[in-house]
């Protein structure tokens, strides 16, 4: 195959199916949990059945005599070896401008438990079968203490106390706007609509539950650390510079197959501790893999806000002012993520694509008895994102303007870009009425009161739910570094610090390569996922292919360049007359030439190498119009997906076969989030009640017939080389009010308009009967 075929089979901008898959699908993938080395033990924890209490003792002399038992490790033991909690960034404040409160989150419970299923103590064995049994011969007293898990609880004078230095458990707060200005706005506002917006706690739920394998090698004193992580780097150096003290090339960490992170496999676990400490202190490999159980338990959540939104409006329906007060569940431990995610990287967007100018924010981040919360596929700005559109809805129906109009009235004009928000964001691009024009047009809005009208008469209420915005990607890290090698045996090898969870971002790097080389995709290796080879901050915020995309680009690039030099020399030319084309170097206008791996095979180390380290200007802000139409059946609450519809800038597309299931599989998330999943506590006792797929609701795979994107390429992202905007998180952001929108819609035409308003998330059929009746 010529370079030139290859590029235009495999290059950016074609449908090439994804490199990972043939492994995958044969059974070869190698995830964490497939790994095993002799000598490995296994570890099993054991987690505290009440949501608050003091541990009065822990006895755990009958385990450690049970068959197999390698070693018992309580808190206290980790305490006394100098194992420290997981750190708080001190970036954060209080009401009353002293610093962020809250426990610092430690690898197991030590002297008072927090939350059911936090770590109380860890048994290690010869085999999983003997640390389970083991735990049973474990005996925890414990002293019950007050329980608080609902946010509205927790705020209320007398509440119970999930840690005394934050006596009204709000960990931080901040406000963001000017409240003089919105008040203002306010009073001279024509129309003033408000809501009370539950954005429910979510399990995350990866096929792939967590686990880590810790290998201590004790000649060299140093630890490698398997997991299923989407940032291997920043796991390594929390558990060195924060929690261990250890210098970080003693510890090396692998990351091979990751079965789906969504933001929950971000960043160090306590579990994670455990297992490289007991490794380290055993010198005997240490492996320990969740149960669905402990995930469900003990992984990070999502979402799990309460929120008072206000728009004031004019007679014309151009909003005036915004204003959100917001209750924020950290779960019993407020980390750096969790409060960063809703005090910060949701307000971002607050004011999405509408050119609103005042607003006035204020976000309590508030400790519970429950799991604490982090990152979940959009992090921070599904919650920003459906306060505004479910707010735009009831003031279309207010003013009595169609739900496209009263958006378009508020839209940014592309002639103000870039643009600044209120929350001093700069976005660089973007034509937001022509993407909302072609989802319109696409979904046949006009046309709907035919479709209403059919449905009628069938028996079932229809409605239609529109999401206009915007979303924010890259983690404000932008900087990357890539690693190229040309080998003399006839392959191009890429390494970057960023990781595959499922998303096909192998295939679109090697595409980039494709790009530069023009040789054939089946020569490109893509390697992720060792802290040795390369270290950086990771893949979340949708940054992957923006950052070490534009990474990967450069780096190629420099390769050519450096093929030319050491071409000149081997053909006896001036680099400036070497032309490179379909792997082939040749001096300009004559025969002489030299293949790529032919010339890398002639270099001293047969290779020709770069290590580049680029940057990209700033984020990636995709943004997109989604429509979804729905029937609910009166009699039952059902609600059946009828259609969804998306237009969608993401700027360049290298594969529009992965983007598009991007898109796919966030909005099936957000559709989750909508009709179904609520990872629910029982406010009493602090029990978690969904702890199971029995009685957490996933979608399913019949949750819709099928999706309609579009994908607008006309608007690239100037602050990358590539052109691209991040679509990890888009469809996810859209779904949830583009659903809800549309039940809301089918309840107002049904004359329930109240009850429309009160809606609150996961729309289930008793829900939406007893709204009806």
């Amino acid at each position: 195959m010529s370079a030139q075929s290859a590029i235009g089979r495999f290059g950016s901008g074609r449908e090439v199916r994804r490199i990972e898959d043939a492994a995958l699908l044969a059974g070869r993938g190698r995830f964490t949990d497939d790994v095993a080395t002799a000598g490995q033990t296994a570890l099993a924890f054991l987690r505290s059945p009440h949501a608050h209490a003091r541990i009065v003792s822990i006895d755990a002399s009958e385990a450690l005599a049970m068959p197999g038992v390698v070693a018992v490790l309580t808190g206290a033991d980790l305490v006394a070896a100098g194992v420290k909690p997981l750190p708080l960034a001190p970036m954060f404040k209080r009401p009353d401008g002293s610093p962020a409160e809250t426990p610092l989150r430690p690898a197991l419970a030590h002297e008072v438990v927090r939350f059911v299923g936090e770590a109380v103590a860890a048994v290690i064995a010869e085999t999983r079968d003997q640390a389970k049994d083991a735990l049973e011969g474990i005996q925890v007293e414990y002293e019950e203490l007050p329980v608080v898990t609902a946010l509205a609880d927790a705020v209320a004078p007398g509440a119970p106390q999930v840690w005394p230095a934050a006596s009204d458990n709000i960990a931080a707060q901040m406000r963001h706007g000017d409240a003089a200005a919105t008040d203002a706005a306010f009073a001279a506002a024509a129309h003033v609509v408000s809501l009370d917006v539950v954005n429910q706690r979510l399990a995350p739920t990866p096929l792939e539950p967590r686990s880590a394998l810790g290998i201590y090698d004790a000649a060299t004193d140093r630890l490698t650390l398997r997991l299923s992580s989407q940032m291997p780097s920043g796991a390594r150096d929390t558990l060195c510079n924060a929690v261990l003290g250890i210098p970080t090339d003693k510890v090396r960490v692998v990351v091979d197959d990751v079965g789906g992170g969504f933001g929950m496999k971000t960043g160090l676990y306590p579990e994670d501790i455990v297992v490289a400490y007991a490794a380290r202190q055993l010198k005997r490999p240490v492996k320990w893999t969740a149960e669905r159980i402990e995930e469900f338990l003990a992984a990070t959540h999502g979402r799990d806000t309460e929120s008072r939104a206000e728009l004031a409006l004019d007679a014309n329906g151009k909003v005036l002012g915004y204003r959100v007060r917001s209750l924020c569940n950290m779960g019993a431990y407020a980390g750096t993520s969790g409060i960063i995610i809703q005090l910060l990287i949701g307000p971002w967007v607050t004011t999405s694509i509408y050119d609103i100018r005042t607003i006035d924010l204020e976000l309590n981040a508030v400790l519970t008895n429950t799991a604490p919360t982090a990152a979940y596929r959009g992090a921070g700005r599904p919650e920003a994102i459906f306060l505004i559109e479910r707010l735009f809805d009831v003031a279309a129906r207010e003013l009595g303007l169609d739900p496209a109009e009263i958006r378009r009235r508020n839209l940014i004009d592309p002639q103000q870009m870039p643009y600044t928000n209120a929350m001093g964001q700069t976005y660089d691009s973007g034509k937001f009425g022509s993407v909302l024009t072609q989802a319109l047009e696409l979904a046949q809005w006009d046309a709907f009161p035919a479709r209403e009208a059919a449905s009628r008469a069938r028996g079932k209420l229809r409605g239609g739910g529109l999401a206009s915005f915007l979303e924010w990607t890259g983690g404000n890290v932008f900087e990357e570094r890539v690693t190229v090698a040309v080998s003399g045996a006839g392959e191009i090898e890429v390494y970057a610090a960023t990781m595959p969870m499922g998303q096909g971002i192998a295939t679109s790097y090697a595409q980039l390569v494709v790009d530069t080389f023009g040789v054939p995709i089946d020569k490109i290796r893509i390697i992720m996922g060792d802290t040795d080879r390369g270290q950086g901050f990771g893949s979340a915020g949708s940054r992957s292919l923006f950052t070490a995309g534009s990474a990967i680009r450069h780096a190629t690039e420099q390769a050519v360049t450096t093929g030319r030099e050491l071409a000149g020399d081997v053909l006896e030319a001036a680099a400036v007359d070497i032309e490179y084309a379909e792997g082939v170097f040749r001096v300009a206008g004559t025969d002489r030439e030299i293949g790529l791996f032919e010339l890398a095979d002639r270099q001293p180390d047969r290779r020709i190498f770069v290590d580049m380290t680029s940057k990209v200007q700033g984020p990636s802000w995709p943004n997109g119009a989604h429509i979804c139409e729905v029937e609910v059946d009166p009699d039952t609450g059902v609600v059946e997906i009828q259609s969804y519809v998306s237009a969608n800038d993401v700027g360049r597309v290298v594969n529009p076969l992965i983007v598009r299931g991007q898109l796919d599989g966030g909005a099936v998330q957000g559709i989750g989030q909508a009709l179904g999943e609520y990872m629910r506590y029982d406010e009493a006792s602090g029990q978690a009640v969904t702890a199971s797929l029995m009685d957490y609701a996933m979608p399913r795979a019949d949750i819709l017939r099928d999706f309609v994107h579009v994908l607008d390429q006309s608007t690239p992202c100037l602050n990358n080389p590539l052109g691209v905007k991040g679509v990890g998180e888009l469809g996810t952001i859209g779904a949830t009010p583009a659903v809800v929108n549309a039940v809301a819609d089918a309840l107002v035409r049904a004359g329930r308009a109240s009850e429309a308003d009160a809606l609150q998330m996961p729309l289930t059929p008793l829900k939406l009967w007893q709204a009806l009746h």
